[in-house]
């Protein structure tokens, strides 16, 4: 059973930073795509990140253009877990963070990639606020 944890979620001013960790369990899979998502009240779930492993080559990484160059995504193997640092942040990144994995490897730019209904698991979410 797998099984995805958000944490790190909070209130900050605009300009200021936040890291969100998501922690996977019960994966059998070596091969995935662990991505970020968020929804704003009122709007639909959008894409904001992924990393992908293969499991031999090494991770990629994908960015939704509204988050490139304020965010970063990583993984720490020893741990389970992906972070997204976000730096920068705006009012308009005030959401529902998920995070969400797939078994599927995707390529940089695909544009399956970054629909919802392509992610197998999803953790609970986790809030961002910014205040302007």
């Amino acid at each position: 059973q797998v099984q995805l944890v958000e944490s790190g979620g909070g209130l900050v001013q605009a300009g200021g930073s936040l890291r969100l960790s998501c922690a996977d369990s019960g994966r059998t899979f070596s091969s995935y795509t662990m991505a970020w998502f968020r929804q704003a009240p009122g709007k639909e779930r959008e894409f904001v990140v992924w990393i992908s492993w293969n499991g031999w080559s090494g991770y990629s990484t994908y960015y939704a253009d509204s988050v490139k160059g304020r965010f970063t995504i990583s993984r720490d193997n020893t741990k389970n877990t992906v972070f997204l640092q976000m730096n920068s942040l705006k009012p308009e990144d005030t959401a529902v963070y998920y995070c969400a994995l797939t078994p599927e490897e995707y390529s940089i730019g695909s544009y399956y990639s970054t629909l919802p209904r392509k992610y197998n698991y999803w953790g609970q979410g986790t809030q961002v606020t910014v205040s302007s």
